[in-house]
């Protein structure tokens, strides 16, 4: 019989004496979830795909980004990146610009005409998928791959919902827009524009075996303001719907030279500088409370303010006249809330832009039993399915927080819990690790290396056109950013533990396969996890 290696040993050496007995901790590698991975309200694997473009195999890492989310050209120009604002490089420099990567992936993608990998099965399941916005997109990207025929139906005569309606072309350009969409026809799924859904649970009888809606809000929230001419007060909603379609040329609104916008969020912006780009020689936004409350990022405020757009903080609209708007000046009382001054101001307007908020339509759920409307959302379990069965629901009619990524992250959500009804089983999302924060890890590893800053539209530009404002990297600086990356929580093999352990209890066991510890001759020191960049060891207490 084959003796054990440690009696192989000549006598007192580290091995045959199991010196690895002395301790009372033993280190483990442990796999934490990045903060920027959970930030991702798509639920992308931001480290994941950071890792293929660092090493400079973008299709990789365009494959692994879009496991999660299919529109990466999209959402690297109109996601509000949360996952930066997570980014533990902020504490060492400041934050690595992913969202700058993703669209370079996304462009790149568009670029050299990858596609996706046709789906391994077919069901023989089909869906119905209402509204082709990023909800609809998502989930019927996502029921494709699980092997299901999905089918869009789109009242609109263009698809991307408000994304294409509702979002200028100065942030997202059309071509882009066109090119994400039409790979996913190419992928396999099924679009009918102008088709408007009236009944829903009539679809489940007719052919479907479950049905997503993804309906965006569409409607605009109005507000009673007394006027003179009730032709000059309009909504947000519609402006920017008018500035689209075939005949959006000589259908675009006339606001005239003195343009005032009322509200305070990312639309109000962007209804005042696409009125400055329409001609407008002054937008003016009127918002009730100050700045540090308004709702629009303060980066898209940043950029208006750059573009010539005035902003009223504090002032609310009394009255709308033939040639004027009558505004009442606010001031914050004890707890922070705007109040009446009795105190107020004439400005020049041509015309006055609603922009308070949006709702979805609902009309298309008046018959359908058992579903929830609270408050003008459905209402939705954990699994993204409404009070009937096959029914789901999600993106902006089932969210507070209407963003693009939020939409990408709930039709993803409900395509695989779609999938598991379908199946007869009961979604379940996998578990969490924990998360992986700056104090778990040892930053003197990484370089200082300033964030890539991206080209912006000169000015000019920027008031009289509707070029893109925001440019995007290229190849040079792309793989810089992504090296930027602190792997958060995860082994990058960067050999550290190897290097400083005293007793070389760290075996090495190939490229791309990691560490092991030998715990004969670990003595428990802890040198390895106090070390480590990424915070990828940790210490547990021996059991006996």
């Amino acid at each position: 019989m084959e003796k054990p290696f440690a009696i192989t040993l000549d006598p007192g050496s580290s091995l045959a004496n199991r010196t690895g007995s002395w301790r009372t901790f033993r280190p483990e590698y442990v796999h934490r979830l990045p903060p920027c991975n959970a930030a991702c309200p798509a639920g992308e694997n931001i480290q994941g795909w950071l890792f293929h473009a660092e090493g400079g195999d973008y299709e990789a890492a365009w494959r692994a980004l879009t496991d999660n989310n299919p529109l990466p050209a999209i959402m690297g120009r109109v996601c509000y990146h949360p996952c930066e604002g997570a980014c533990n490089r902020q504490h060492v420099d400041s934050s690595v610009g992913i969202n700058s990567v993703e669209r370079f992936l996304g462009d790149e993608a568009i670029r050299r005409g990858w596609r996706f990998a046709p789906p391994a099965r077919s069901s023989g399941k089909r869906v119905l998928v209402v509204g082709s916005g990023p909800a609809g997109l998502s989930a019927a990207y996502h029921l494709t791959r699980l092997g299901h025929q999905a089918v869009i139906h789109e009242a609109a005569p263009l698809a991307g919902g408000m994304m294409r309606y509702g979002i200028p072309k100065y942030r997202l350009p059309r071509d882009v827009l066109d090119a994400e969409i039409q790979r996913l026809i190419d992928f396999g799924v099924e679009i009918r524009l102008q088709t408007k859904v009236a009944d829903v649970p009539a679809a489940l009888r007719d052919g479907f075996d479950a049905v997503f809606l993804g309906v965006g809000a569409h409607i605009a929230k109005r507000a009673y303001i007394p006027a003179g001419d009730a032709n000059k007060i309009l909504d947000a909603v519609s402006v920017l719907h008018d500035m689209e379609g075939e005949r959006a040329e000589e259908m675009r609104p006339m606001l005239g030279r003195k343009v005032v916008v009322y509200g305070g969020g990312n639309t109000a912006i962007d209804v005042a500088r696409t009125a400055k780009r329409l001609g407008a020689d002054e937008a003016i936004i009127v918002y009730r409370r100050t700045r540090e409350k308004m709702p629009a990022h303060d980066f898209e405020v940043e950029e208006a303010l750059q573009e010539g757009i005035s902003i009223k903080w504090l002032s609310t609209i009394k009255e709308a006249g033939e040639e004027d708007i009558m505004i009442e000046k606010m001031a914050l009382d004890e707890k922070g809330f705007p109040q009446p001054t009795g105190e107020f101001e004439r400005i020049p307007a041509d015309s006055v832009v609603l922009a308070l908020g949006q709702d979805s339509d609902l009309a298309l759920l008046r018959n359908v039993p058992g579903l929830v409307v609270d408050k003008g959302l459905v209402q939705v379990d954990a699994a993204m399915m409404t009070g009937h069965p096959g029914i789901f629901a999600g993106g902006d009619m089932a969210g507070n927080e209407r963003t693009v990524t939020v939409a990408v992250g709930h039709g993803k959500k409900a395509a695989r819990a779609i999938d598991a009804w379908l199946r007869g089983e009961q979604y379940a999302p996998p578990e969490k690790h924990e998360l992986a924060t700056f104090e778990r890890m040892n930053p003197w590893y990484y370089s200082d290396a300033p964030k890539t800053v991206r080209p912006v539209l000169d000015i000019i530009r920027r008031q009289s056109t509707f070029e893109e404002v925001l440019g995007g990297l290229d190849e040079g600086n792309a793989l810089f950013e992504a090296r930027r990356c602190m792997s958060c929580g995860n082994c990058f093999e960067c050999d550290n533990c190897y290097g400083v352990c005293p007793d070389n209890a760290v075996v090495k066991l190939g490229p791309g396969k990691g560490f092991a510890f030998n715990l004969d001759y670990c003595k428990g020191c802890g040198v390895c996890a106090a070390e480590c960049p990424c915070g990828a060891i940790r210490m547990v207490p021996e059991e006996n």
